[in-house]
């Protein structure tokens, strides 16, 4: 079993020579959370200590101070969790402009590509059922919804909470049971904006709990996608939880869905089903501190946040938890990666990831049952711009960047308080030739670029950076990419059922243009 948080997965199974090795799983939840900061953890130094059920899913699994998104933006890297591929391979990213930030809001016109082999669709091989809850975001036109890659059943929504629209101008996001819409955000599943009021983490809960337990009673594997978006603003939390956190309204937030997490773990406890089920939480990017405290959360030391690729913007936090495999207690300091879940889970299933394609996910299973450290880079992409490459804790920067001089004096910061000279640039700034090198286990809020003349094995690192950095590049064959194109006519008219709720709104006649991403 899977259990992945962040508003994401992981499976352990190894196959050699054809025979199942004994570390498998049957049951897999990846708990994807939304824009969730690596500092919102208690077990992460949060000052205020309210998520204690997370917590304690550290102490009764792996944490890993380590781990990174593909992408600082929600469906780039909700795309690499399902196919364990870079962005630029998959195909989400833009071309529009150099080094921008893409996703997939209602106007887009593409979504993950029919190319492109999810994680579910590998799964059914050994007979999962798979079920999504919360945010897709990989594409709301049909044929790029849930059920048509792989998945056997989703309860949530395409897109983000955005609204409430005025279904004249902007239809509001639509909430689907499986393939035919059941309402609207603001309409039937209502989020009151003023109040931060709205009861759909509990229903993402009840969801989440009754799949488990009707997949349990059937003796059926399964993998459950559970991602909620409560983190993201317009933050939201039920009137429970309104009010509780001494974080305000995000901080509300964070406690429900932690909450959430101790009920659905607690859940396979009951069940008996915990020692067959691994259970992985992190999150899809960096807390958005441009929003500001209310409406975002905390990155821990790191610089800047949500759409750039510090470390604010791309580490997450992550716990890997599962029972009488993974030892209790443990910190793992491995590079991992949201791509790496794929291929896990994966192995723990017993399933061969596809040989027809690179995959850039590694399997973590030595790293889960003896805590073994594998040598790998972590490649921070920005579109179709490589921006940084992390290699032990060196860190070489080829380009840097925040946001420009436009969006700034607009008010759009996404480092507060944070700005460095010559580091956080308001301008695309090339390094390439010499590289912006950090070592981040002395200096993890990027301050203070170094030199040779203070660490000696400075030079081994840059030559080995730059030929990783080549091989890489030779080797790159881009994905076509789906995030360029924009039309008002494809936005949520009309989506499957709306004839039956009297839901459908007339839509405008095409007219298609090059989507702008200034970020």
């Amino acid at each position: 079993v899977h259990i992945y948080k962040s508003t994401s997965k992981v499976h352990l199974s190894l196959s050699l020579s054809g025979s199942l090795l004994s570390y498998t799983c049957s049951r897999h939840i990846l708990c994807f959370c939304l824009q969730m900061g690596w500092g919102d953890l208690g077990v992460f130094g949060e000052p205020s200590k309210e998520t204690p059920n997370l917590d304690l899913m550290a102490a009764q699994g792996m944490l890993f101070p380590n781990f990174y998104t593909a992408n600082p933006l929600c469906s780039p890297s909700r795309a690499a969790l399902l196919t364990g591929r870079l962005p630029v391979r998959n195909g989400f990213y833009t071309t529009n402009a150099h080094a921008r930030n893409a996703y997939t809001p209602q106007e887009i016109v593409g979504g993950i590509s029919p190319d492109e082999i999810l994680l579910p669709e590998l799964l059914k091989k050994k007979d999962y059922v798979s079920k999504i809850i919360g945010k897709w975001h990989l594409g709301h036109r049909t044929q790029y919804l849930p059920l048509k890659h792989g998945f056997d059943e989703w309860f949530g929504s395409p897109n983000c909470h955005f609204g409430p629209y005025n279904n004249s101008v902007c239809p509001n996001i639509p909430v689907y049971n499986n393939s035919e819409m059941k309402g609207r955000y603001y309409e039937e599943f209502e989020i009151n904006v003023k109040t931060g009021e709205s009861n759909l983490t509990q229903i993402y809960l009840k969801e989440g709990l009754d799949f488990i337990s009707q997949q349990a009673v059937a003796q059926r594997r399964f993998f459950l996608y559970w991602a909620p978006d409560a983190t993201h603003a317009p933050v939201y939390a039920s009137k429970h939880f309104l009010g509780k956190s001494q974080r305000g309204r995000y901080g509300d937030a964070m406690m429900e869905l932690d909450d959430s997490i101790g009920q659905i773990l607690a859940h396979l406890v009951s069940l008996g089903i915990h020692n067959k089920t691994l259970v992985f939480f992190t999150s899809d990017n960096g807390a958005a501190v441009m929003s500001g405290p209310l409406q975002s959360g905390s990155n821990g030391p790191f610089l800047c946040g949500k759409e750039t690729t510090f470390e604010g913007g791309m580490r997450e936090p992550a716990i890997a938890w599962w029972p009488g495999r993974i030892p209790a207690g443990t910190v793992s300091y491995q590079l991992g990666s949201v791509m790496d879940l794929f291929t896990t889970s994966l192995s723990v299933a017993g399933v061969l990831p596809p040989d027809d394609r690179v995959i850039d996910g590694l399997d973590l299973s030595p790293v889960l049952f003896n805590n073994s450290l594998l040598d790998r880079p972590i490649f921070y992409y920005r579109g179709n711009q490589l921006m940084a490459v992390r290699i032990g804790q060196y860190k070489a920067h080829y380009w840097t960047w925040s946001n420009s001089w436009e969006e700034f004096n607009k008010g759009i910061n996404f480092c507060p308080g944070q700005e460095v000279p010559g580091v956080t640039t308001h301008t695309q700034e090339e390094h390439t030739m010499q590289p912006l090198i950090f070592h981040l286990g002395q200096d993890p809020g990027e301050r203070y670029p170094i030199s040779t003349c203070l660490f000696p094995d400075l030079s081994l690192f840059h030559l080995r950076v730059t030929a990783v950095v080549e091989q890489h590049q030779k080797d790159l064959i881009p994905g076509m990419p789906q995030l360029n194109m924009c039309d008002l006519a494809v936005m949520n008219w009309s989506p499957p059922g709306c004839e039956q709720l009297g839901k459908c709104l007339k839509a405008p006649e095409s007219n298609p243009w090059k989507c702008d991403w200034p970020h």
